[in-house]
């Protein structure tokens, strides 16, 4: 008896909403050109087992894919070091990523403060990974958090301009 219940629920929430759709629909029609409007058309609900919504993937370092492949999870680690410290810096996003399984050989990292000794306005810092740049970006002048994936320059630098020495 509960299904059946349930069913004609349904079916009057679903004839209501039929109705209330048609009445929005001809109280706009005064401000549309005179255009035929198609009528809406409405299908009983068939009782169907609601899937079970399944979680994304939480993604994982392949070294053997591609950077863009693998932007998904410098991505996530990434977002992990901003979401427990929105002030961070380039050795908080280096060391994240070294703890995550990406080469600290392969890092470049700009300057957290500038030349006179200010905060940086944003920071990037990259992975050269299987002949890609993994580059992240941080800092309130550029809006938050970006990331991309890049070919190296020629001298096969993921960052142009001045960095850092990655020393710890």
């Amino acid at each position: 008896m509960a299904e059946e219940e349930r069913s004609v629920r349904r079916r009057n929430r679903l004839l209501t909403s039929a109705a209330l759709i048609i009445a929005v629909v001809g109280a706009l029609s005064a401000c549309t050109p005179a255009a035929p409007i198609p009528a809406p058309t409405t299908t009983m609900p068939t009782a169907s087992p609601t899937p079970t919504p399944t979680a994304p993937a939480i993604p994982e370092l392949q070294p053997g894919l591609s950077a863009g492949e693998n932007l998904d999870y410098f991505d996530l680690v990434n977002n992990a070091v901003i979401a427990a410290n929105a002030a961070a810096g380039g050795r908080d996003f280096v060391d994240a990523l070294v703890a995550g399984g990406f080469d600290k050989a392969a890092m470049q990292v700009t300057p957290d403060r500038t030349a006179i000794d200010l905060q940086a306005d944003s920071i990037q810092w990259s992975v050269l990974f299987n002949g890609e740049c993994l580059i992240g970006q941080y800092g309130p002048a550029s809006g938050g958090y970006h990331s991309e994936v890049a070919a190296p320059s020629g001298q096969g630098a993921c960052l142009l301009g001045e960095t850092r020495p990655i020393d710890w």
